[in-house]
């Protein structure tokens, strides 16, 4: 995924699924600039981590 599309998720009101690592996470906030995103997985909300967004996957 690209960093464009990450934020295209992020802001539209219906959820999209997103994996890392095979995991569901949800996008907090994206950097166009650095190509990363916070996110969390959907189970545990509390542990925000950045990755690169092309790291991460639309299905």
């Amino acid at each position: 995924m690209d960093a464009r599309r990450a934020q295209e998720i992020m802001n539209v009101p219906e959820m999209v699924t997103v994996t890392l690592n095979g995991e569901r996470i949800y996008i907090e906030h994206v950097d166009r600039q650095e190509e990363t995103a916070t996110v969390h997985t959907l189970d545990h909300p509390d542990k925000k981590m950045s990755v690169p967004v092309n790291l991460l996957l639309e299905h």
